[in-house]
């Protein structure tokens, strides 16, 4: 799946400890850019994933060499990336704007509610991995490194995703060092509010 394939690539290109706001915003760009490395992001994609006006997103991109400052105040914000490999990409644009979209609601993991970008980002990993012929599972180390996290705080935003009923439940292995979850059956979910935190 694209969205793997390219939290993969970004868990290598981007600094280490890339905040998961930045790392998000960062995927949608690496999606959604043409051969040029340009992006054009609506207003409208930058509200619903609560990033409109935080300049601090873009200011760990640039400072990491990633891309070129963008006017915040332009719309839709112009990005110009910096990283060649995100340009010689396939499959083509239109693959990879679907996928940008998956990576906004990626089912079965979609949360309901204003959950914060770490959150957010964790569970996009968990449902970039999922695939319908295996057990869910992954290398903790894997994960940690595609969230920019240390593993225990890995573990409580997996305890989060369980708390708000995104999960079923989740364990780390430490013999085999895999993660692997429980997906809670869809009639089961709970009130999106919970996200209060």
């Amino acid at each position: 799946m694209r969205v793997r394939e390219m939290l993969t690539y970004l868990a290598t290109a981007l600094p280490r400890f890339t905040s998961p706001a930045s790392r998000l915003i960062a995927l949608q760009c690496a999606l959604r850019a043409d051969t040029h490395g340009r992006v054009r992001l609506p207003p409208g994609l930058l509200r619903s994933m609560r990033l409109r006006g935080r300049a601090e997103v873009w200011e760990e991109l640039v400072h990491g060499y990633w891309l070129r400052p963008p006017d915040l105040r332009s719309t839709p914000v112009k990005v110009q990336l910096l990283d060649a490999t995100v340009r010689d990409q396939a499959p083509g644009r239109a693959a990879r704007r679907q996928a940008a979209h998956w990576a906004l609601r990626p089912e079965p993991l979609e949360l309901r509610g204003a959950a914060p970008e770490a959150v957010r980002l964790v569970a996009l990993a968990l449902a970039a991995h999922m695939s319908p012929d295996a057990a869910y599972a992954i290398d903790v180390d894997v994960l940690a490194r595609l969230c920019g996290h240390s593993f225990h705080q890995t573990a409580e935003l997996l305890d989060r995703l369980v708390v708000t009923h995104t999960l079923a439940s989740w364990h780390h292995d430490r013999d085999t060092g895999e993660v692997s979850w429980q997906l809670v059956h869809p009639g089961s979910r709970s009130n999106p509010g919970l996200w209060t935190l």
